[in-house]
């Protein structure tokens, strides 16, 4: 096919049969860049593009994971380390109000203390480790929940276990 029949055809794509040839005195015909302009839009994207953005995208979320799941990491660590703190708070304001300690850490919200059981964020479980001890307020020797910790055996990022914490 010659040029100027190609050109043809794509005018009349553009502007409808007859009006290629310059039969219709209403409108012009399409210039050339128009429709060369018009043929090269109509092809859609080449595999090298395809490819260049794909390798900015696998890129970026190659730089972008890691970052997020130390973050992810981060929040676990600060909700338990405040889960913690008001845990054991709780026991001591139980051992404070009652004169004596709990004995696990369902009496705290039993007792009304806390609203009820935090998930460890860790384990994503309510499976607290108790630590127990003697009750100072008893005088016959009585053993109660003097610290709670986290059942999870994984490293915390200060290089101690969260059961420690």
């Amino acid at each position: 096919m010659s040029g100027k029949r190609f050109g043809q055809k794509v005018r009349e794509k553009i502007n409808g049969p007859g009006e290629a040839l310059g039969q219709s005195g209403a409108s012009r015909p399409a210039s050339a860049s128009s429709v060369f302009h018009f043929a090269r839009r109509a092809r859609g994207f080449t595999l090298l593009e395809l490819m260049i953005v794909i390798s900015i995208i696998v890129i970026l979320a190659a730089v972008a994971l890691p970052q997020y799941q130390k973050i992810v990491l981060h929040a676990r660590e600060t909700t338990l380390r405040d889960d913690l703190f008001q845990l054991r708070k709780a026991i001591d304001q139980y051992a404070a109000d009652k004169g004596e300690l709990p004995q696990d850490v369902d009496a705290l919200a039993v007792a009304g203390y806390i609203r009820e059981v935090p998930i460890d964020p860790m384990t994503d479980d309510k499976n607290w480790v108790p630590t127990p001890g003697e009750d100072p307020n008893s005088s016959d020797g009585r053993m109660g929940m003097i610290d709670v910790h986290s059942s999870s055996t994984e490293m915390g990022s200060d290089g101690r276990p969260y059961s420690e914490w």
